[in-house]
């Protein structure tokens, strides 16, 4: 990966229409260079240029198809944009068939947790909460426990209050990483 990163800067620059041809390619690693590429020119933009890079990456969901794209991209593009927008897409994302468009859902809402707001990630976890994928399962428990270590303990409580027994295992435990092993215990128990 670091290469890759040492590429995106070095081709920072690049034309969009040729850093979408990249994320449109059989290649894991060229489509994981255009997201880096994308996310740099994305957060050094004019505002015309954000709404073409946002754009490129929602009519482009089928390409970003593995966690480590979604996870390097989705916040810096998608919650980035919509962070002072209607955030409706979100709420679509979420329920679409797409593992990988759910996924983006839910990672996007990191860009509002490194701002100390919680609100979006618990309103898109209720939509996931109970997603067969496991991938799914990891990231919504990632976020989560996010919410707890960035936010607001009290929030990620609430949540899992409302939800841990319903909530598949994978994503509890994700949630719960950083609790004393008492409260671990507590919510594990599902009583």
């Amino acid at each position: 990966m670091p290469v890759l990163r040492r590429m995106a800067t070095r081709y920072r620059s690049l034309d969009l229409k040729d850093a979408e041809q990249l994320l449109c390619s059989p290649f894991h690693e060229e489509r994981l260079l255009s997201l880096f590429i994308l996310a740099g020119q994305f957060r050094r933009g004019s505002e015309e240029l954000r709404s073409s890079i946002y754009n490129t990456y929602v009519t482009n969901t089928a390409h970003i198809n593995n966690w480590d794209l979604v996870d390097t991209s989705a916040e810096h593009i998608v919650g980035a944009w919509l962070e002072n927008r209607d955030r409706a897409e979100l709420t679509e994302l979420a329920r679409s068939q797409s593992v990988w468009e759910r996924r983006i859902a839910i990672v996007s809402t990191f860009c509002y947790i490194k701002k100390g707001d919680p609100t979006e990630t618990i309103r898109i976890a209720e939509f996931l909460v109970d997603d067969r994928h496991v991938l799914i399962h990891k990231a919504v428990g990632w976020m989560l426990r996010e919410v707890g270590k960035r936010c607001s303990i009290d929030a990620e409580e609430a949540f899992l209050d409302t939800h841990y027994k319903i909530m598949p295992r994978t994503m509890l435990r994700y949630a719960l990483e950083r609790f004393p092993a008492d409260r671990r215990a507590h919510y594990m128990a599902r009583t």
